[in-house]
């Protein structure tokens, strides 16, 4: 389904001009009104019905999963944008994905709020930031099959290290559960380094380092509800905290495929692409998957040649530490938010608390 049929559906139904006259003189630090007209924007894409033809494509288009999979077969519905004109940016985790998606009458629900989803409040909120125009901004919705990561786990490999830009290396992160909360910030993952040259000479173990990460909460399916209300928050056990999520065997698959990938891409655009992907290993049948696949767009394009280092000239006891969002050093008071609903009390100057970014 592609960009261009949404965009006659925008036109069509007047939404463009509506879209236009919401954002007029719209003040994203105003996070109160964002939300608001957000919201409004959001509404009026869910509301608007699907042209027959693009309606009858998409429930021939499931029917033949059907066919292969089963009947009611579950299914993500999962957003893509891009500026084509503006290759450095990153609109990761900007837009909605939808999981375990049921049936015809929610799939098309789910379509509609993924396309709704190109005017989340963050995503509002990062093209005025940036200076891109919002009707500039591609978006498609890909329907894919569920793999059963809900039992089993999922997470992200950048083909390069994001910290120090080092490109001969693969990084691996993951937890239990679907990945969401890996994507959403949700969760402090498990991370695993692996060395490519190592890879391409078969070097007894190139798996460069492990880190063992908190893994709290785990998304899963929930048995109640339907469409896009499918999943659910619970805490992980015992045993899945105090254990890697992949053994040995598995990080090295996932990260021989990163390479594949990465080499692929490269080839194709004529010059080094780092890739950003997500994978995911079904609870059930123990398979690895690759799922999705993009340039890294961020940490690939920052200047690496220059160090940035920060040091604290107090050298008090910390009150308080935790994971880092960032690598600078700065003051203000502290706000603690725990639920994004309340992001509107962060006032500038302060210093955010969560746990989850």
């Amino acid at each position: 389904m592609k960009n261009q049929k949404s965009k006659i559906q925008f036109k069509i139904q007047n939404l463009e001009e509506f879209i236009k006259q919401t954002l007029k003189r719209l003040d994203t630090k105003n996070l109160k009104d964002l939300a608001t007209r957000g919201k409004l924007i959001r509404e009026a894409i869910k509301n608007v019905e699907f042209p027959k033809d693009l309606e009858e494509e998409i429930i021939k288009a499931y029917q033949r999963m059907e066919k292969e999979y089963g009947k009611n077969v579950d299914v993500a519905v999962r957003s893509s944008a891009t500026a084509e004109d503006l290759p450095g940016a990153s609109f990761a985790g900007e837009h909605e994905t939808y999981l375990g998606i049921r049936g015809t009458e929610d799939l098309l629900s789910a379509i509609r709020a993924a396309m709704a989803s190109l005017f989340t409040d963050r995503a509002i909120s990062y093209r005025v930031d940036k200076g891109f125009d919002h009707f500039k901004v591609a978006l498609s919705v890909g329907v894919e099959k569920m793999v059963r990561a809900d039992t089993g786990a999922a997470g992200v490999i950048f083909t390069l290290d994001t910290e120090s830009g080092f490109p001969n290396v693969v990084l691996i992160n993951g937890s239990w559960g679907l990945g969401e909360m890996i994507v959403k910030g949700q969760v402090t993952p498990d991370e695993f380094l692996v060395w490519k040259e190592g890879l391409k000479k078969d070097v007894v173990n190139p798996i460069i380092d492990k880190h063992l990460g908190v893994k709290e909460r785990k998304m899963i399916y929930s048995q109640v509800g339907r469409g896009i209300k499918q999943t659910k928050i619970v805490p992980t056990k015992k045993t899945e905290k105090e254990n890697f999520i992949l053994n040995d065997k598995e990080i090295l698959i996932l990260a021989r495929w990163a390479v594949m990938v990465e080499e692929h891409y490269s080839k194709k655009n004529g010059h080094f692409t780092p890739m950003d992907l997500e994978w995911a290993r079904d609870g059930r049948t123990h398979e690895l998957f690759i799922i999705q696949a993009r340039p890294e767009t961020v940490h690939a394009g920052r200047d690496f040649s220059k160090i940035k280092e920060c040091k604290l000239l107090d050298k008090r006891e910390p009150v308080a530490t935790g994971a880092s969002v960032g690598s600078s050093i700065a003051e203000g008071k502290a706000r603690v938010i725990l639920d994004a609903k309340s992001i509107n009390t962060f006032k500038k100057g302060e210093v955010l608390i969560t746990d989850m970014t």
